[in-house]
């Protein structure tokens, strides 16, 4: 088996999903991943701490592209209009590798507790990197809060529309499935008063 393949990360997390799917979380093994994926476990290793690792692999990076764009935003964006830069920075980078994976991520994800739970605190990182943004801006408390978690939401409404596999005609861009959502809730909210 060659020591290095150049796409060894991608790999490890579409044999790990698949696995996932087929066996459940708990009963799946680092090796089992690893062999599905025709690497060793010292490459799974090299990529991943943990099993879990992989179903929360792209929080990080989410979370710096979110925060981007809106410190990207025009120094006059108003808060939700900076988070509205945020989901565009964020969704620009979604590719349909991403798009392929949700379905998966998504049932590995609802048949395990553990994995709900770091799910959530996924939504809190992600929330917490828009808040630090928006705080860079000087929009602090609670408007920075509901303006980030509302940019949260719009980002898991738009991917869950994006990656729907029951969607009969092309799902577009993920931008287009943000913005819309996001308008959405805009919209929700102003129902609120």
């Amino acid at each position: 088996m060659p020591r290095w393949k150049p796409d060894a990360r991608q790999r490890l997390v579409v044999a790990a999903l698949g696995l996932f799917a087929e066996q459940g979380f708990d009963d799946t093994t680092v090796a089992q991943i690893a062999e599905r994926a025709g690497l060793t476990r010292s490459t799974f290793f090299r990529h991943f701490a943990d099993k879990r690792e992989i179903l929360t692999a792209g929080q990080k990076a989410l979370s710096r592209l979110l925060a981007e764009g809106i410190d990207a935003a025009p120094a006059d964006a108003t808060p939700m209009a900076a988070v509205a830069a945020g989901l565009e920075r964020a969704s620009g980078e979604m590719t349909a590798f991403n798009r392929e994976l949700g379905p998966l991520l998504h049932a590995a994800i609802e048949a395990n507790q553990e994995l709900r739970e770091r799910d959530a605190l996924k939504s809190m990182g992600m929330a917490a990197a828009m808040v630090d943004a928006l705080g860079r801006r000087g929009v602090v408390g609670p408007v920075a809060q509901v303006a980030a978690e509302l940019g949260v939401l719009a980002f898991r409404l738009g991917f869950g529309v994006w990656a729907d596999p029951a969607r009969d005609e092309d799902a577009g861009e993920l931008a287009a499935h943000t913005r819309a959502a996001l308008d959405e809730l805009r919209a929700a909210v102003a129902e609120l008063r």
